[in-house]
């Protein structure tokens, strides 16, 4: 669905824009540039967005969430039209290209790093040696190049505590596997495209799996239930099957496996 006109500041209007889905979304969604790092710093834009609308706690707003490039907001339609003239959605545009106009802090927008430890290869990263044919290097210059720096947390998606991070060096660019797999190990962390994913329970999926880390990613009875959240930073340190196995037992997590490969 096109976007539809709201009074929206014109030095804001150029970085993004606003769209309905349904009655009771609507999308904030920032434009991507052409340059190298333009896709990072479009999703730290919409991560610093939304940590602005959440501290700002619109009347009608029930949830606030980040994405790639784009900031899903989820509303009560009565609850935002009780306090405006217009239209529910045009009210809610309008509050948000006004709390918008200001230019975002996107350095704020990394919260913390997290150290995510990863067991490569073996039984934990069984399509480690075919990524680094595909890629043109050695196995251990994949593990190298992926735990080099730390990556930003793109979103959360697919799945509960399901991060999408990078991206990573363009060497780390295989395609995604031809025939995914019906059921991949928890803790999986797969590669594709400079990018990775966790798998944070037994899905299906076709990324290229490359090592497995022993953390929880995702717990409905922890106070903070997912792990990671789309702003954050995830540096992967490479460990041994022996400190896999150790930490697993801290976390009370299966080794070698949860789930079929």
């Amino acid at each position: 669905m096109s976007a539809l006109p709201v009074d929206m500041p014109a030095a804001a209007a150029k970085s993004w824009r606003i769209e309905p889905s349904g009655d009771r979304l609507l999308i904030i969604e920032f434009d991507v540039g052409s340059d190298a790092n333009a896709l990072s710093a479009a999703n730290r834009q919409a991560c610093a967005a939304a940590a602005r609308i959440v501290a700002a706690a619109l009347p009608g707003v029930t949830d606030v969430v980040p994405a790639l490039t784009t900031v899903g907001i989820h509303y009560r339609p009565s609850a935002v039209g009780a306090a405006a003239a217009s239209a529910p959605f045009q009210a809610l545009a309008t509050a948000l290209s006004r709390l918008l106009a200001e230019p975002l802090d996107t350095s704020a927008a990394t919260s913390r790093v997290v150290d995510i430890p990863v067991c490569y290869g073996g039984d934990h990263g069984p399509d480690l040696e075919e990524v680094a044919a595909s890629c043109g290097v050695s196995p251990a210059a994949v593990i190298a190049l992926h735990s080099a720096a730390p990556v930003d947390v793109l979103m959360l998606g697919f799945a509960p505590g399901h991060p999408y991070v990078g991206k990573f060096d363009a060497r780390l660019a295989p395609p995604r596997r031809s025939t995914p797999r019906t059921a991949v190990p928890a803790g999986s962390i797969g590669l594709a495209n400079c990018q990775s994913v966790i798998y944070p329970m037994v899905l299906p999926g076709g990324w290229n799996l490359i090592g497995r880390t022993p953390l929880v990613l995702f717990d409905p009875h922890r106070d903070a239930p997912c792990l990671l959240n789309a702003g954050d930073q995830v540096r992967f340190v490479p460990v041994s099957a022996a400190q896999f196995d150790d930490i697993a037992a801290s976390q009370g997590t299966a080794s070698p496996a949860q789930g079929a490969l």
